[in-house]
């Protein structure tokens, strides 16, 4: 993939060193000697990545990450810290500071590859999650703020009791911890609401790199964020883990403060990408859903029969459309309110998708009127549908607010003949429901072949 990464360093070699390696991968490379500079260039530049050095002079990467991941416009970046310090009080600092993962000096160009490929991946979804939301930035972080105090449900794969014990009890302080030692209970679990899982790639009853790439085969378990733990010289396995898809890692002997902070950082970021995601669908909805009836609008009614126009001209798969109007339908405005009269449609909505077929799309296409496709439907018997929903609707009174109305129908249908597009089929469609209505009303009328008219 395709990325600009940011490299810090103060030492010279270490720099063009990072640059060489990563523009042998194909990624763009911009560089900062110093924290400051690198809080310049990432405010003024695109980023996905930076790799940043924990010790420089003046500003040290802790503080420079720091600075970063608190800035409404990179708080997104991802930033991996360079260091040769082996402490786990720095790890947690560097956590604590916002950093997302860690390389060590001397640098293993695998490794450290699997890593930037891994936090890459995920600024990709979140990126494509933005751009679709119109969420920015800087109103996203009220959100994240609101996402600290989620409380997430996290799945540990383990077979080993006392090490199992000590990983889910001080995570279960704050979050609820399923314990689970059989690898198909495992994989189940993960489709069924999980927001993290923890497995184990020591376990002597299963194979823990098997049960990661399941999850990540699996459409329902996908998107759970993934930490594996495992010995450190297992280093082989580890990056095997990144390249299935899994987000991170962490050594044993497992020292608690850093398995929260990474924990932590896992769950943040995937409870704000089910925001996104959730903001996105709502968006979505909104654009191809009339909000009175729930059916689908014009919009979706457009692109929703575009694969029938497409059978039509291959395989001559006939198809037609039906024009639902109700009749008098201002008259109920104008007497009983608009209130009345959305109630109204509502209703008529329902008895629409009650009675017609599951294949069949329905949508409200503006104001009174109903737009039907029947798929694999000739003119003749789209009509005879026609005529009984019709009938249905005239022969049941619509009740609101305890108040029987009598409501009926004029419908339009015309069989798309091939060579036509949209527009064409549903002026013949409309040409026959005004020909219903001037014939009397609570009429369903089948629109004139255009082949013969010709």
């Amino acid at each position: 993939m395709s990325a600009r990464i940011l490299v810090v360093d103060d030492l010279a070699p270490n720099v063009n060193l990072l640059q060489v390696k990563l523009q042998a991968e194909y990624y763009d490379v911009l560089t900062a000697r110093s924290g400051y500079e690198a809080l310049e260039v990432a405010q003024n530049e695109r980023l996905d990545l930076i790799l940043m050095d924990a010790m420089m002079p003046g500003m040290d990467g802790f503080e420079a990450c720091k600075r970063i991941k608190n800035n409404p416009d990179t708080w997104h970046v991802p930033v991996i810290m360079v260091t040769a310090l082996e402490e786990t009080k720095d790890r947690i600092r560097g956590l604590e500071a916002g950093a997302d993962d860690f390389v060590t000096k001397p640098i293993d160009d695998f490794n450290m590859m699997a890593r930037v490929r891994s936090l890459l991946r995920l600024k990709m979804v979140t990126d494509q999650l933005l751009s679709h939301t119109g969420h920015t930035l800087a109103n996203s972080r009220s959100l994240l703020d609101t996402i600290e105090k989620q409380r997430g449900r996290i799945l540990l794969v383990e077979d080993h009791e006392l090490h199992a014990r000590k990983i889910s009890k001080p995570l279960s302080e704050r979050h609820q911890v399923i314990v689970e030692k059989d690898p198909l209970n495992a994989i189940r679990i993960a489709k069924s609401g999980i927001d993290a899982v923890i497995v184990s790639l020591v376990s002597e009853s299963f194979d823990g790199l098997r049960v990661c790439a399941s999850m990540k085969f699996n459409e329902e378990s996908r998107d759970v964020p993934i930490l594996v733990i495992g010995d450190p010289d297992d280093e082989t396995r580890f990056i095997r883990a990144y390249d299935i898809g899994i987000n991170d890692t962490i050594m044993r002997p497992v020292e608690i403060q850093e398995l929260k902070a990474r924990v932590q950082t896992l769950l943040r970021r995937k409870f704000y990408s089910d925001s996104l995601r959730e903001n996105f669908n709502e968006n979505l909805e909104m654009v191809v859903a009339d909000p009175l009836t729930g059916l689908g609008n014009r919009r979706y009614f457009d692109r929703t029969i575009e694969p029938l126009f497409d059978a039509l001209e291959t395989g001559l798969t006939p198809f037609s459309i039906m024009v639902f109007d109700i009749d008098h339908f201002k008259r109920v405005n104008d007497i009983l309110g608009h209130d009345m009269g959305d109630q109204v449609l509502k209703e008529i909505a329902a008895r629409l998708v009650t009675n017609m077929r599951a294949v069949d799309i329905v949508a409200r296409y503006g104001g009174e009127e109903f737009m039907i496709a029947m798929p694999e439907t000739r003119a003749s018997e789209a009509l005879v549908a026609a005529d009984r929903v019709r009938s249905l609707i005239a022969g049941t009174p619509v009740f609101v607010d305890g108040e029987a109305l009598q409501v009926t129908t004029s419908v339009g249908v015309a069989e798309v003949e091939a060579g036509e597009n949209l527009r064409d089929v549903f002026k013949r469609a409309d040409d026959a429901l005004y020909k219903a209505k001037q014939s009397g009303r609570n009429k369903a009328i089948s629109a004139e072949i255009r082949k013969a008219a010709a």
